[in-house]
């Protein structure tokens, strides 16, 4: 899903409604697969793994474990590598952790349903679309932030598409708080009583948007730093709010539309199935099995023209997905997200979007 956004500081502008990060290297083609060496290999490259990202555990047994889950993922990162091979996986900081782990500690999207009054963004026109466009370029979007061990990705992304947002009505780029939407956000999904925005335990970024409307807006993020915990008392002060909601809206499924509002309104809050994400290096993402459970809030800042590159499924037998799903060439879309990422590129295909499947992008107006 992607919401266009409004933010004010204090005027009102919009946003709009979110890939992953370069580690190590791919380890996944190539190797020997004999026992001893494959061992060896395994035990390199979790050595490298502890060495780039400082890991250390806290005793032999946490150690033996860890390497265990290590190489578990580097097979998960191989069956990835085939499912997805316009896209590279391997070694990623989060190669000690295993999958529930993962989504515990990184994803948190709750469940989505739009409430039934959902503000709908209006058609644009699209027949001047440019062929290429990325808010990172024209100021827009600032650094990838790092979330931590805590499932807060809704804050994040709802943040960022304040941000983008206040940038369009202002000329300033604001780096806002998420600790603000962890500590202080508990709006509730108004159909399904219950399921509230939960801190490290996850939220969604349209609720999030209902939450900044309601409190009068968010802070800077040097005003209200990040933390990574949800133990901490909401210290919001409503006297140094530094951009204001006007309203968001959610925008159709259609993949001109999604463009079209993108580049009039700003950056993205979208939602994506992030199966694949935990082994995902770099490239462009599209896996040809991917689940429609949407578990991670994440930006869409920009999209390009290039073409699909054909699989080569056998020797000499190439495939082009897209030819499979029937469905014409679609844009590359670009979405930021975690550390150290470049931002993750995937493909989006109406409602077989990849890795996307049926959120809806929500754009905001500051």
């Amino acid at each position: 899903m992607s919401s266009s956004l409004s933010s004010s500081s204090p005027r009102f502008m919009r946003t709009h409604s979110t890939v992953m990060i370069p580690l190590i290297r791919q380890v996944v083609d190539g190797q020997d697969t004999s026992s001893s060496n494959l061992l060896n290999a395994e035990q390199r490259h979790f050595s490298q793994f502890k060495s780039k990202f400082k890991k250390s555990y806290g005793s032999q047994d946490e150690h033996d474990y860890r390497f265990s889950v290590f190489k578990a993922n580097l097979r998960r990162a191989a069956r990835h590598q085939k499912l997805d091979p316009t896209a590279s996986h391997g070694v990623t900081q989060f190669s000690d952790l295993t999958p529930a782990e993962f989504r515990k500690q990184v994803l948190g999207l709750r469940r989505l349903r739009l409430p039934k009054d959902a503000n709908k963004a209006p058609i644009l026109p699209t027949s001047d679309l440019p062929e290429d466009f990325d808010w990172r370029d024209k100021g827009a979007v600032g650094p990838v932030k790092n979330q931590g061990s805590c499932g807060s990705c809704w804050s994040f992304s709802a943040t960022g598409a304040l941000e983008g947002a206040h940038f369009l009505a202002t000329g300033e780029l604001v780096s806002l708080s998420e600790q603000q939407l962890v500590d202080c956000d508990h709006e509730c999904d108004p159909e399904e009583p219950g399921s509230c925005d939960s801190g490290c335990n996850g939220g969604l970024m349209n609720s999030a948007f209902e939450y900044s409307l309601k409190a009068g807006g968010l802070m800077r993020e040097e005003d209200y730093p990040y933390t990574g915990t949800d133990r901490g008392a909401c210290k919001f002060d409503k006297n140094k709010v530094a951009a204001r909601v006007a309203n968001f809206s959610v925008v159709s499924l259609d993949e001109d539309q999604i463009a079209a509002n993108l580049v009039k309104n700003g950056p993205l809050a979208v939602a994506i199935n992030a199966v694949f994400m935990q082994t995902y290096i770099g490239g462009v993402s599209c896996p040809y099995i991917c689940s429609r459970r949407l578990d991670h809030g994440v930006l869409l800042v920009g999209y390009g023209s290039a073409g699909y590159a054909p699989v080569r499924m056998k020797e000499n037998a190439i495939l082009d997905h897209q030819e499979l799903l029937g469905r014409k060439v679609g844009r590359e879309w670009i979405l930021q997200d975690l550390p150290g990422s470049q931002c993750l590129r995937s493909r989006l295909h109406g409602l077989n979007c990849c890795c996307c499947a049926d959120q809806l992008p929500v754009g905001c107006k500051s």
